[in-house]
Parts: C-alpha cells; structure tokens; sequence
C-alpha cells in the first residue's frame, strides 16, 4: 500500500499494477462520496437540475457565496482547487448563445467580482475561467450553463499531484463558501 514520507499507509490508495492492462503510474485515491454524482449521471429528461434546485436551498445547504439578479456564484461541490466557483444564470439554458443580454453581462460581472473576492481571499497568482458547452466539450451537467473560475497559485503545483497524482484541497468547502461570501460586498465596488 502507497505510504506517505512519514510512514503513514494509505488505505483507500491503490497502485495502478493491482488492475488490468498497462499500468500507468498513477495511484487511485477512491473518493467514495462521489457514488452518487456518478451513479446519477447526466440528469435524464424530466430529473430536478442540481443549478435550479440549488437556489431554493439556503447559502450554506448549497454552498452559494452569491446571488444575483439573473445569475448566482456557487462553489463546485467537486474542486479542481480550494475556491472553485461556479457562476450559473438561473434561467435553465444549456449554452451561452442561449443567453440573454443581461444574462451574459451579469455572468461576466460576477465573474470579475469573484477574481477580486479570491484574489483578496485567497491571495491567488491567476486564474483559469471557461466554459464547457455539451457533454461531447466535457460538461458535467450539460443541460445548464455554467462557468467555472478556477484560482491558481505558483505554488499550487506541489509533491501530490507530481508523486502521488492526488490532489490536495486544504479546506473544507463550507468554510471557504462562508469566507468568500463574507468578503463579496467589499470587493464589489
């Protein structure tokens, strides 16, 4: 089992040479509390969409750091990094084209808002800022858009993802949702 450099055994890692075909380096860290994303899958016809149930919940229920008037921020429940956002209009649409005027301006104001809300934060050295249009460009709910902001630090790319192809997210997603909504008004203006 993969030990870390203090001796510690990981339990829930397992080498790529216990599994079939060629392996390939890399390590499986299982996150079990992912099943029921990926048992669910891309939302069937007719399926509640997570982006318009989330907005009927409280802020901390579903990690929203704001609302708007036609879009909200929300962190993803899944990171790539510590602050991951999501900015989602409320209107249920699939692609940007499909989006009003105000829709657009808004997903873009908000966006600028939430690079000064992380960067004040989170003392972030840039960004990475997209949207996957379709499942085929690789969304994971394609049926609703959604852009992700993604900080970067210089320092971000450390041991883990190098040595044990894992990567670590240092806080717990409520605690970063509470201090980034904290921060919002300030770095509005």
């Amino acid at each position: 089992m993969p030990a870390d450099y203090d001796g510690t055994v990981y339990r829930d890692a397992e080498p790529s040479s216990n599994f079939a075909g060629i392996p390939d380096g890399f390590q499986r860290l299982w996150t079990p509390h992912r099943i029921a994303y990926i048992e669910k899958g891309q939302p069937a016809p007719g399926d509640e969409c997570v982006f318009c149930t989330a907005p009927t919940l409280s802020d901390e229920q579903a990690l929203i750091v704001y609302r708007g008037v036609s879009a909200y921020v929300i962190l993803n429940l899944y990171p790539y990094n510590s602050g991951h956002l999501l900015v989602v209009p409320y209107r249920h649409v699939a692609t940007y084209d499909e989006a009003t005027p105000e829709e657009v301006a808004e997903i873009g104001s908000l966006t600028q808002a939430a690079m000064r809300v992380l960067t004040a934060t989170s003392h972030c050295d840039g960004f990475n800022i997209g949207m996957n249009q379709g499942a085929i460009a690789g969304a994971g709910i394609a049926a609703h858009l959604h852009q992700h902001l993604v900080p970067r630090w210089a320092t971000d790319a450390n041991f883990f993802p190098i040595i044990a192809h894992t990567k670590a997210l240092p806080r717990l997603l409520g605690e970063v949702r509470d201090e980034l909504a904290a921060a919002w008004p300030a770095a509005t203006l």
